[in-house]
């Protein structure tokens, strides 16, 4: 498995856990917004990742105990062929398992979920169907993402749909992913930053203007009652 970073305590990648989270290395989308370029776009990921080791397992074992649990993120997990190697692995030395995925490889996911390999998934829902390809920079197969979402809706584990509100995002755009995803567990809308230096894939984006936290908190008001959970995060 190809990583481009690991932080090795967070209180806020796994609901009411602790955990280490994983950035693998490698997306199959362009999202302009993404503050992780570094593990996006071929010639920094060269620079800047590594392969996942034994190294790892020693210091994760280290943390038994204290840790709850381990985040696969990144990048786009399921992009890593070991990736249920690895799974498997982490659960087998008592750790919870939580994915973050664009949710672009429902076989992967499909099957990740079949082997019992995950606790909780987060899938990010990048924006309306029809505008999909524009915020992500590149042709996507939305029947795939749609099937991602109904086999979390359906699959019986602790799952979270969320939207970072990129510029070009508003309040018609959120109110349209709403009714893509009505009725499901959890949904969470995420104040767009551009951390001050890190690169952006298009850094040009820290110049447009996003929906301020006020604005997001008023569409939340209107379409909350259609979800078990959820709400804005800064």
């Amino acid at each position: 498995m190809r990583v481009g970073g690991i932080q090795w305590m967070t209180l806020l990648d796994y609901p009411d856990r602790v955990a280490a989270t994983v950035f693998t290395a490698g997306c199959n989308l362009r999202c302009p917004f993404c503050h992780n370029a570094e593990l996006v776009l071929p010639e920094l990921i060269a620079e800047s990742s590594q392969e996942l080791g034994d190294v790892f397992f020693d210091a994760l074992s280290e943390r038994a105990g204290f840790l709850d649990a381990v985040v696969l993120s990144g990048g786009e997990p399921t992009l890593q062929p070991d990736l249920p190697s690895v799974l498997r692995e982490i659960r087998a030395m008592g750790f919870l398992t939580k994915l973050d995925t664009n949710g672009t490889y429902p076989d992967i996911l499909e099957a990740l979920l079949n082997e019992g390999l995950l606790d909780f998934v987060a899938m990010d829902i990048k924006g309306p169907r029809e505008a999909y390809a524009d915020l992500v920079g590149v042709p996507v197969d939305l029947a795939a993402i749609g099937r991602s979402i109904e086999l979390l809706r359906t699959s019986g584990l602790p799952y979270e749909f969320r939207t970072t509100c990129a510029p070009g995002i508003d309040g018609y755009d959120i109110e349209q992913i709403v009714d893509w995803i009505d009725g499901s567990h959890s949904y969470w809308l995420q104040r767009f930053q551009a951390p001050e230096g890190k690169r952006l894939v298009d850094d040009a984006m820290r110049l447009n203007d996003a929906l301020k936290r006020d604005a997001l908190e008023t569409v939340w008001h209107r379409v909350q009652g259609r979800f078990g959970s959820g709400g804005v995060r800064v």
